[in-house]
């Protein structure tokens, strides 16, 4: 899930979404969560599909203590801010 997030692979996300075979809100070894790297690659699309599950925690904090917010707002992507 974390990769598909992270490179933007809307379709591969869904299936495992769908396919139950993901769990939204898993972390990696640095604490963040798949919302984390979609909001940080500015991929809104990716975004909407994780927090359209209700599963997705948007005020997450990873290792750092950062939050998806914090990782769009850092790369500029205020659409999503």
């Amino acid at each position: 899930l974390h990769q598909a997030a992270m490179h933007g692979h809307g379709p591969v996300l869904k299936v495992l979404l769908e396919t139950g075979q993901a769990e939204v809100d898993s972390r990696d070894n640095d604490g963040r969560t798949a919302l984390s790297y979609a909001a940080e690659y500015g991929y809104q699309p990716i975004v909407r599909l994780l927090l359209d599950t209700g599963q997705a925690e948007c005020d997450s904090k990873d290792n750092a203590g950062r939050t998806p917010l914090s990782y769009a707002a850092e790369n500029g992507y205020r659409h999503m801010v």
